[in-house]
Parts: structure tokens; C-alpha cells; sequence
């Protein structure tokens, strides 16, 4: 299987990502929890790039590919705005007191968590975001 969504880099795309995940999930026969867990990361993925790719007001391409061997399901996320290796972020650390916390990091945090691989690099000027997950144990 393999699919693909090209958005704009916009919130109101986001319902769109949703509905792709969705369609993915029931075409694999995914239980419930792990396709609103690949929501919640697709969901913060996006989100960080429709946000923090772009200068503000420039309307952008943002693709999302997913593919499955039926063992695994891997999402590949790509933009050409500005260069962000979000694996390189340091984990947040959750034993300081969430009002202390420095802001941002949790979205990257959840994927990390989710995922069962997350690494990205740049290519051509793209930032391609690449995403593991197993969808079925041997």
C-alpha cells in the first residue's frame, strides 16, 4: 500500500491529514488507539511545520507519503521551508515541573514515543521527516 497527500501549509488542512490517517488505518485494519495515536503525530508534525517552516504568510506545499509492507507503516513528511532536524532536539525532560518547563519540545517527545523510528535529513532543500511504526509483531 502506498498513499499520498499534498496540503498547503495551513491549519485548516489538518482535518485533511486526519481523514488520510484515517483511511490508511482502516485499509490496514488498525485498532483504534494506534491509528488516533498516528493522528496525534501526524498532527504534531504538521502542525510544527504549517507554523515554523515558513515566514509568515507564504503559502507552501507540504507532502505526506505513507507506506506499508503490512509489517510496518512508514510516513514520510517533507517541505522545502527552512531547515529543522526536529530529532536533534534534546528530549524534554518530564521531571521538571511543567511550569517550568522551556515551552515546545512535547511534540517531538509523543512522536519519539509513538514511533518505533523518527529520523530525518535534508535533501534537495527539502526536510523529509521519515516515521516507523510496526503495525504487526512476528
Amino acid at each position: 500500500m502506498k498513499k499520498e497527500i499534498c496540503i498547503k501549509n495551513q491549519i485548516s488542512e489538518l482535518e485533511r491529514v486526519n481523514q488520510f490517517v484515517e483511511e490508511i488505518g482502516e485499509e490496514l485494519g488498525l485498532d483504534m488507539e494506534l491509528q488516533m495515536n498516528l493522528n496525534l503525530v501526524m498532527e504534531e508534525m504538521v502542525t510544527n511545520v504549517i507554523f515554523y517552516a515558513y515566514p509568515e504568510g507564504k503559502i507552501a506545499d507540504i507532502e505526506l507519503i505513507a507506506e506499508s509492507d503490512g509489517k510496518e507503516l512508514t510516513f514520510v513528511l517533507s517541505d522545502q521551508g527552512m531547515a529543522f532536524d526536529p530529532t536533534a532536539k534534546e528530549d524534554t525532560d518530564l521531571d521538571v515541573n511543567p511550569a517550568e518547563r522551556e515551552l515546545g519540545g512535547m511534540g517531538i517527545y509523543i512522536v519519539k514515543n509513538i514511533m518505533n523510528q523518527v529520523s530525518y535529513q535534508r535533501l534537495d532543500g527539502k526536510n523529509l521527516l521519515t516515521m516507523k511504526k510496526t503495525i504487526t509483531e512476528d
